[in-house]
């Protein structure tokens, strides 16, 4: 991995990657996984930009606590093509 992740980070990544897939990874922790990697952009429309391993997506942040099932597969795949999965 090009970015060392923290703990919280790195638990964050193994929530992204669990199967089955839990419905309860907050969009506050994965924003700040993003963050950390130096992904994330603020748009000023209230979107977020992530760009990471070649791949950006736009997408406006959940109203509720947690990403939906379709952002999280979006995530997982820019996560592995950018060299991040869990050990």
């Amino acid at each position: 991995m090009a970015t060392e992740l923290t703990g919280p980070h790195r638990e964050t990544l193994e929530t992204i990657f669990a199967h089955p897939s839990s419905g309860n990874v907050e969009w506050r922790r994965v924003r700040s996984l993003f963050e950390a990697l130096g992904a994330l952009e603020e748009r000023h429309d209230g979107k977020v930009a992530i760009s990471l391993g070649g791949e950006r997506e736009v997408i406006r942040p959940p109203r509720g606590k947690d990403v939906d099932q379709n952002l999280l597969a979006d995530l997982r795949r820019m996560l592995r093509s950018a060299g991040y999965e869990p050990d």
